[in-house]
């Protein structure tokens, strides 16, 4: 007898356990595992034009091309209102202080010999404003940043003693244009000139 009432006992513990079990398992929603599917990846073809690739090279070249360019728009057979000549716009004092001994006409028709002026101009004014360049250089200076080949175009536009005024008080020197040596300090800054006596 006691053994029957065990079993009825256990018997209804386990219909009891299992209708509990359905009810929750009725009441839990069991989500299936979703399975994620990785799309593929849309390859875009991108061209680039030649054009479209600019490298701006400052160098030595490209000052001087920079310069001729800001002074006669490249031309090797210029000559301005006052007299200056050819793609740099060499004044006749400055052709004589750098020991250039030509005629307007043999200057004018020689551009091996117009680079060769500018190559010495540039020597004359580095050698005139050295300490101010190891003083100034990637200094700002009465408002203006200052780089080597910056002072040396300003030099070539009003002199080296133009710029020594402006490093010392400020002095803005204009030319017969009304071009002020600032704007060459600024517009030829940073190149990197190679000048070898």
């Amino acid at each position: 007898m006691r053994t029957l009432k065990i079993t009825i006992g256990v018997s209804m513990i386990s219909t009891l356990l299992m209708a509990f079990a359905n009810v929750t398992a009725r009441k839990l929603k069991v989500q299936p595992i979703i399975e994620l599917k990785a799309k593929p990846i849309e390859l875009i073809e991108v061209c680039l034009e030649p054009e479209m690739m600019t490298l701006e090279l400052k160098n030595h070249y490209a000052f001087l091309d920079a310069v001729g360019h800001r002074e006669s728009s490249g031309n090797y057979k210029a000559v301005n209102r006052y007299g200056y000549l050819g793609k740099y716009q060499f004044g006749r004092s400055t052709l004589n202080h750098i020991k250039i001994e030509a005629t307007d006409e043999e200057f004018l028709n020689s551009p091996k010999l117009q680079e060769e002026a500018m190559h010495r101009l540039l020597l004359a004014n580095k050698k005139s404003l050295r300490k101010y360049i190891r003083k100034y250089n990637n200094k700002t200076v009465h408002g203006v940043y200052i780089t080597e080949s910056g002072l040396l175009a300003a030099a070539h536009l009003g002199g080296a003693g133009s710029v020594r005024k402006f490093l010392k008080k400020g002095y803005q020197f204009k030319d017969g244009n009304g071009t002020k040596l600032t704007s060459y300090i600024e517009q030829f800054a940073g190149y990197t000139l190679t000048l070898n006596e």
